[in-house]
This record gives C-alpha cells, structure tokens and sequence, in this order.
C-alpha cells in the first residue's frame, strides 16, 4: 500500500509540474505576442505620422509663402533711385594734415508737441547715433613768415589745429524708438533735427575731451621726424600768438 501511495504522489507532482511548465510557456508566449503587437503599432504610427507630414506639406508650404508675402506688405524693402543728374557746386585743393580721430556714440532724444494733448499730436524719437571727429592743422595757412633759421635752429610756427571734420556713421546710427500721436504722421524734419544736434554733442564731446591740443602734439610729432630727415639737426615748434 504505501508503494501505491508513493507512486501516486509521484505521477500528482508530475503533473502539477507539467501544468505549471506549460502556464509559464502560455504565459511567456502572451508577452512575445503583445511586444510584436506593440512593435507593429509602432511601426504602423510612425508610418501615419510620416503620412500625415507628407500631405500637410503643401498646406504649410502655402502658409510660409503667404506668410512671407504678408510681411512683405507690412514691412516692404524700402527701393532707393538716385537721380541721374549731379551738380558739383565748387573745387578746391586742400593741404591739410589729418592727426586725429574720434569715434563718439551718443543718445539724442528730439519730440515735438509734447503736453497735455502729446498723446493725440506728439511726436518722440531717440536716436543712436555714432560720429566721428577729425582733427589737425591746415599747412596751407603757413607761410614763409612762420619758418625761419636761428643759429643752426629751425623755428616752425605750425597755425591753430582745428577741427575738419564731423560727421555721424550711417552704417552705425539709427533710430532706436518713436512715438507719434494717433491723429499726427510726425514731423518730418525731425529726424534731420536729431540728426544735426547728434553732430553738434558729438563735436563738442571731442573738444571738451581735448581733441585739439592732441591734435598739435600729433602734427608736431609728425613734422619733427619730416624735418629731421630733411636734414635740420633742430626743430622747434613755436606756439602761435594773436598777432602772428
């Protein structure tokens, strides 16, 4: 009896392993199954999207081109057409001697109609603008009067530097801002009133900065070594008076 019992409990234990062998192979093959599906969902989704991209294409091709055609509009690339003719008022030779330069920056702020009724008739701009001050002496003012030998000494007596010229940067200066009344288009001349209170800060920078002065000291630098290769053993520079 107990040698049928043993044998039964042994044929149950096979069993229960063949069935639990065959759970975890069901279960296993389920898993395989569903990654399969989800891979081909995958596949068959970003097949759709790629679709989708394909035939809205030519809807956002036409959105870009309106787009682009609409802020041509708006904001159209200004068509500049110089006028043929040109009047030269006057010719001169020049001898000046250039020894300095300024690059100035300064902000100007320019409006008109401003007050209680600026909102409606106003007009308020500021401007960026870059210059530049040129500075040196005229050596077509200097005469045979201001050079003269003194013991083997050679006197020069340059004329008064001074400034040639002030110009504001075009590349450089530009309109940072502006403002108008709803009932006004803005005055017109005003931004050629910034632009020559621009040039006029601008210049008035350089000489309270000492451009001047600079400028004698780079001209005479200049002259010294000319003159010294010229043969002079001595140069020296007399600073002009009122009366010469």
């Amino acid at each position: 009896m107990k040698n049928s019992n043993m044998s039964v409990e042994v044929k149950g234990s096979e069993a229960s392993g063949r069935r639990g062998s065959a759970a975890w192979a069901l279960v296993v093959g389920l898993l395989v199954i569903l990654a399969l599906a989800g891979l081909v969902a995958l596949v068959f989704l970003y097949q759709g999207v790629q679709d989708a991209r394909q035939a809205l294409q030519p809807v956002n091709d036409l959105t870009s081109s309106l787009s682009t055609q609409v802020a041509q509009v708006l904001n159209p690339t200004p068509t500049v057409i110089p006028d043929p003719v040109t009047i030269i008022h006057g010719i001169r030779s020049l001898a000046r001697l250039e020894t300095i330069q300024y690059s100035i920056e300064k902000v100007i702020t320019a409006e008109t109609g401003q007050g209680p009724f600026g909102f409606l008739f106003g007009d308020r701009l500021l401007l960026v603008a870059h210059g530049r001050v040129i500075a040196g002496v005229d050596l077509q003012k200097l005469g045979p009067q201001d050079l003269w030998i003194q013991d083997g000494v050679l006197n020069v007596r340059l004329p008064e530097p001074e400034i040639f010229i002030t110009a504001l940067d075009n590349q450089q200066s530009y309109i940072y801002d502006r403002e108008t009344g709803v009932l006004t288009k803005g005055d017109i001349n005003l931004e050629t009133t910034a632009r020559q209170a621009a040039e006029k800060e601008i210049e008035e920078a350089a000489l309270e900065d000492g451009i001047l002065p600079q400028a004698r000291r780079n001209a005479e630098s200049y002259l010294l070594v000319l003159l010294l290769e010229l043969g002079y053993p001595e140069v020296i520079f007399i600073q002009p008076t009122p009366e010469s």
